[in-house]
């Protein structure tokens, strides 16, 4: 594997295949998330993961944990929240990227979520022990989940008198349901892997050893051999459409998605077809086509 930058609180490595593992790595705190982490996630996802290198990335934890939430020993709010301020909705949006709202008002976890979910690329998550909190929440923006045995997830933010947060209760029930989201939310307890599987929370369950094996297998048979235009298009038609409020929302765009597509390496992929070869693909994920109006 080949290493990218340096990180303090992350492990970064990008394989002959393209795909990326991305590593907590803070074990002897459980890969705890403080404002160190919260950046560098954010960072990681806006920059190393979008070079045209890089295909799919996948995420775990270094040691025994996943993440085992924010960390809760610093010192003041331990949000990192400025508490000078009394923000109004009004405030917040008209003033997202400025200061002190966008360090002082702004959820850190929200900031890493939108990031990953923003990557035009497959990001797997590789649960392979507790994640609780903001560990449970950042793998929500992420596409597909698998979970070791030993993986424990927890909603736990009423035991702490907060809220979900990092955007989670936009993904929750669109992964889950919202009877699924509220009753786990509601309850604020720790679910076993197999419980959050057979809440459709996670794609499978592994035993530890096989749990990483099976999310490079599965990241590999998304992009070996395929475009990566198509791929980043088609991952933001299926967030974006399924949430669309009529059926017009995604014919325009699967419209210009197939316009554009089959002018550039959907040509290569019919040839390949007619002449039964492997394709040979050549568009980036970094030069999509605009097919969205807003």
């Amino acid at each position: 594997m080949s290493r990218a930058s340096t990180y303090e609180t992350l492990d970064w490595a990008v394989d002959e295949d393209g795909i990326a593992t991305l590593t907590l790595s803070r074990p002897d705190a459980l890969n705890a998330f403080d404002l160190t982490m919260a950046r560098e996630l954010e960072r990681v996802f806006r920059t190393d993961a979008r070079s045209d290198d890089v295909r799919a990335v996948v995420v775990t934890g270094a040691g025994r944990a996943f993440c085992a939430g924010m960390d809760l020993s610093a010192e003041g709010n331990v949000f990192g929240l400025d508490e000078s301020v009394h923000p109004t909705p009004d405030d917040l949006r008209a003033n997202l990227t400025e200061e002190p709202y966008h360090d002082g008002v702004r959820d850190t976890g929200g900031l890493v979520t939108l990031a990953i979910h923003a990557l035009p690329k497959p990001v797997i998550a590789a649960i392979n022990g507790p994640a609780v909190g903001i560990g449970a929440t950042m793998t929500l923006a992420m596409d597909i989940r698998l979970v070791s045995t030993r993986a424990r997830i927890g909603f736990v933010f009423g035991r702490l008198g907060i809220v979900p947060e990092a955007a989670s209760t936009w993904f929750l029930p669109r992964i889950v349901g919202i009877q699924q989201a509220l009753e786990w939310v509601y309850a604020a307890d720790i679910l076993t892997a197999e419980q959050a599987h057979a809440g459709r929370l996670v794609r499978s369950v592994h035993e530890p050893d096989d749990l990483l094996p099976a999310a490079y297998a599965l990241a590999r048979s998304f992009v070996v051999d395929r475009s990566p235009v198509a791929l980043a298009l088609a991952k933001q038609m299926l967030y974006r459409n399924g949430a669309a409020g009529d059926p017009l929302e995604a014919h325009l765009s699967d419209s210009l998605a197939m316009f554009y597509t089959s002018i550039g390496d959907g040509k290569e992929g019919v040839a390949a077809f007619k002449e039964k070869r492997t394709p040979s693909f050549t568009g980036k994920a970094s030069e999509l086509p605009e097919i969205f109006s807003n």
